[in-house]
C-alpha cells in the first residue's frame, strides 16, 4: 500500500492518548505502518552500559505511531487529506482541503 504520509512532513495526532500532539514525522516504515514523530508517543528506555554508552541508564525516545493515527497539516495548520495529480508532467501529493501542493 502506498503511504501519503513522507519523513519530513509534519503531522497532527487525531486519536489516541496523544490526540491533538503536532510534531515533524523522522521515519516511516511502510512494512509495518508506521512513523516515528519528533516528541510524540515518547517511551523510557533502560539501557545497559556499553561501549557507547558507558553511564547506561534510562533513556526517552520516540516510538512508532500508527499511520492511520496522523493527519497531514497544511501550511495555515489545518489538518487535511491527501490525492495524488499530475501537475506539469510530475505526480504530486495534494491537499484535498485546500487544493495545494505539498
Amino acid at each position: 500500500m502506498k503511504l501519503k504520509i513522507k519523513s519530513g512532513d509534519t503531522v497532527k495526532v487525531i486519536t489516541g492518548e496523544h490526540k491533538g500532539s503536532e510534531g515533524v514525522v523522522k521515519s516511516v516504515d511502510s512494512q509495518k505502518n508506521k512513523a516515528i514523530v519528533e516528541g510524540v508517543n515518547m517511551v523510557r528506555k533502560h539501557q545497559k552500559p556499553s561501549a557507547t554508552n558507558p553511564q547506561g541508564g534510562i533513556i526517552d525516545k520516540e516510538a512508532p505511531i500508527h499511520i492511520s493515527n496522523l493527519s497531514l497539516l497544511t501550511s495555515k495548520g489545518e489538518t487535511t487529506r491527501v490525492k495524488m495529480e499530475v501537475r506539469d508532467g510530475k505526480k504530486v501529493r495534494v491537499s484535498k482541503k485546500s487544493n495545494e501542493v505539498i
